[in-house]
């Protein structure tokens, strides 16, 4: 990456990190929890999401040291469940809400690019088709790693909804060790990390190719992920 693409790309995924969070607590309190409000975390502007190490330096260093893997994180949504108007429910919804808004934005992202490219806006070698291009993979990696149905991630409490009696305490017992699963998952368990990348690309194509320009998008990331 150039300077520029490097300084776009750092921006996008600051804001889809922080939406992501957003999400979560207007959810949240539409739906009877006032807590992330009272926060001011119900908001798009990213600076009440953001954690220092987990947003900026921790991304920032992995993508400076060239590492494969790539991660970061805004600071938890407050959600108190025994607030919200039907906790079971309810919170599934929460849940399913910071995905949802990385979906939104990916979608936002691709008619962008294909709108400037199509007006000739936007070359497809320049840095801020190559930032439009990332954007979209990012927030597709942010959608599919956060529905892996593992607490304390999103999807986990999706699986909540559907679980009753001694397996959701099980199930909710998970969480104290859920960031030790993943990490062990994603390190020591062969063809995992492939596997998600299959599944972030399967994705990325599904939001692309309707608007023309899946092929596009692959050669871009092909060219500053993988270049």
């Amino acid at each position: 990456m150039n300077v520029l693409t490097m300084t776009g790309t750092a921006v996008v995924a600051i804001l889809s990190i922080t939406s992501h969070e957003a999400a979560h607590a207007f959810v949240a309190n539409r739906l009877g929890d006032p807590t992330a409000r009272e926060r001011g975390r119900v908001t798009l502007n990213p600076i009440p999401h953001i954690d220092p190490f987990f947003t900026i330096l921790l991304p920032m260093f992995l993508i400076l040291s060239g590492s494969g893997f790539i991660f970061g994180g805004a600071k938890p949504v407050p959600v108190n469940i025994s607030r919200l108007h039907n906790p079971r429910r309810d919170w599934a919804l929460v849940g399913i809400a910071g995905p949802a808004m990385n979906v939104l934005i990916a979608v936002g992202l691709t008619a962008v690019l294909s709108a400037a490219t199509h007006f000739g806006l936007v070359s497809m070698g320049s840095s801020l088709a190559q930032v439009l291009a990332v954007g979209i993979f990012l927030n597709a990696l942010l959608a599919v790693f956060n529905l892996i149905p593992i607490p304390p991630l999103d999807g986990s409490r999706l699986v909540q909804y559907f679980l009753t009696g001694e397996t959701l305490i099980l199930y909710r017992r998970v969480d104290r060790f859920g960031l030790l699963i993943i990490l062990g998952l994603l390190f020591l368990v062969p063809g995992a990390p492939t596997l998600l990348a299959t599944i972030i690309f399967w994705f990325v194509e599904l939001i692309t190719l309707p608007f023309g320009v899946w092929a596009d998008v692959q050669q871009l990331l092909q060219r500053v992920l993988f270049g």
